[in-house]
């Protein structure tokens, strides 16, 4: 873990606490089912195309009157039409790209716009940009060809391809979903097919393997952002224990039909692998009970 992701998991905790209650059922072990659970026969039906999990709004909050100005080191960009806009997201190439739509008579805007500038600071492999909606015609025609309809709203961007987009939001999800999104320096390996999976497996085979916890979820999944940070905290504090890797089931083919053979059927799904064999698995997002879990398969006894 790089201290920007230190850095980073301090700007969510702080994030967090300015947030005066989860949307999140009470466990927090929220799944989103993409697949039913059984046929009539009693078994797992076949995965056709994952189906996008919709995420709960939650109410963007106040920010502290001292962070509402920009200061001189402040990292996010304002565009003021289609070609400087489509110009930075080129020049990002596949670093992830955040953008929020919003508009100068907009308080929601006004108040989730102080959360933008504290990522900015702490998120140095991820860019900022700023459009105003109602700045002129040509931010205007921007936001029509990017669909915006409400502010604020946010879209991410990699490889000039939007991969997420979110609508009033607050501190948390934001903070949650630029991690979700940018992950590229955490200890938890990413995979993107059958083939990263078993060289991983076979990594850590033998005694002196360590447990592999898999991560399976969707790219526009609520639960598996919102528990994703604490993924990346266990893959810093569990280190010497347990590795931590993380697939989408919908980046491609390949990890499609994984979720299949995994008989995947709900999200986020932690896999446990010990030695090369499944040794058990968790659904849901609660945090307390995946760590509990998490002990136990390291041979920790655990009593709830």
């Amino acid at each position: 873990m790089t201290s920007t992701t230190a850095t980073f998991l301090s700007t969510l905790a702080r994030a967090t606490a300015s947030l005066s209650s989860s949307t999140m059922p009470s466990g927090g072990a929220k799944v989103v089912r993409f697949l039913p659970a059984q046929t009539s026969r009693g078994r797992r039906a076949v995965l056709s195309a994952p189906r996008a999990a919709v995420s709960d709004t939650e109410k963007a909050q106040p920010a502290p009157a001292s962070d509402k100005g920009k200061s001189k080191d402040e990292r996010v960009v304002k565009v003021h039409s289609i070609e400087e806009f489509d110009g930075a997201l080129k020049a990002a190439k596949n670093r992830l790209v955040v953008v929020e739509f919003a508009a100068s008579d907009s308080e929601s805007s006004s108040q989730i716009y102080p959360t933008m500038v504290q990522l900015s600071r702490t998120c140095g492999d991820v860019d900022f940009l700023l459009v105003m909606g109602d700045e002129s015609e040509a931010t205007k025609e921007l936001c029509r060809r990017e669909g915006i309809t409400q502010v604020p709203h946010f879209n991410f961007y990699k490889g000039a391809e939007k991969v997420h987009e979110e609508e009033a939001i607050g501190p948390e999800r934001l903070a949650g979903d630029v991690l979700y999104y940018g992950d590229s320096h955490s200890a938890v390996v990413q995979l993107h097919s059958r083939d990263d999976v078993e060289a991983l497996i076979n990594e850590h085979r033998g005694e002196k393997g360590k447990l592999v916890v898999l991560d399976v979820g969707l790219k526009h999944c609520g639960p598996c952002v919102k528990v994703y940070p604490t993924v990346v905290k266990l893959s810093r504090s569990m280190a010497e224990t347990t590795v931590f890797a993380r697939m989408n089931g919908d980046e491609n083919d390949s990890c499609i039909q994984f979720l299949r053979d995994m008989d995947v059927v709900e999200v986020p799904t932690f896999v446990f692998i010990r030695d090369g064999k499944i040794v058990g698995r968790y659904v849901g997002s609660g945090k307390g009970e995946l760590v509990g879990e998490i002990l136990r398969y390291n041979g920790v006894r655990v009593t709830y």
